[in-house]
């Protein structure tokens, strides 16, 4: 995958990157990426993104593990038949307790290991990683990120609005 070049402007605070966000909605502007020291409400109205299938994923992960518990305890109780107690071989209650963890654990690995793919972690390049000043966006500096394959984008437009909306430093980006 190749890594399309940004146009990485530097705010100093929070509202200044608000405020350029709603400038850049306002024309028209949609490939954006937003970096902050800490989230915040207003960027992610500003910013909507596409409904997460996380839910649907762990769902499905759930009721797999559940029923492939259930089965395999199901299995065992009929492939190996012991007597204990004069129960019944297929004992639903005592299967419970298994099927339940085993729900939950496999729930939770496809959560874990789907969120990982769908955010595409480990990132260990990216192109806004060749600014030194994005040092800075884990401490006390806000960046928004343009691509450049945006269809609204005009290098000159960008480099004004984004001057006007208070933008600290504008670099392009590219890696």
């Amino acid at each position: 995958m190749s890594s399309v070049p940004r146009i990485l402007a530097e705010f100093g605070s929070h509202d200044g990157l608000v405020g350029a966000l709603q400038k850049l909605r306002a024309e028209g502007y949609s490939r954006l990426e937003v970096y902050t020291p800490f989230p915040s409400d207003e960027i992610d109205e500003l910013l909507p993104g596409r409904a997460t299938p996380m839910g649907w994923l762990m769902l499905a992960g759930g009721l797999l593990g559940g029923g492939g518990a259930y089965f395999m305890e199901w299995y065992a109780a009929h492939d190996y038949a012991y007597n204990v107690g004069g129960r019944p071989l297929h004992s639903w209650p005592s299967f419970i307790p298994i099927t339940f963890e085993l729900t939950v654990l496999t729930a939770s690995l496809v959560g874990f290991f789907g969120l990982c793919c769908l955010c595409r972690l480990p990132r260990l390049d990216h192109a806004v990683f060749n600014s030194a000043r994005f040092m800075r966006a884990s401490q006390d500096r806000f960046f928004v990120a343009v691509r450049t394959d945006d269809p609204r984008l005009t290098i000159v437009g960008l480099d004004k609005l984004l001057h006007e909306a208070g933008a600290l430093s504008i670099e392009e980006v590219t890696g």
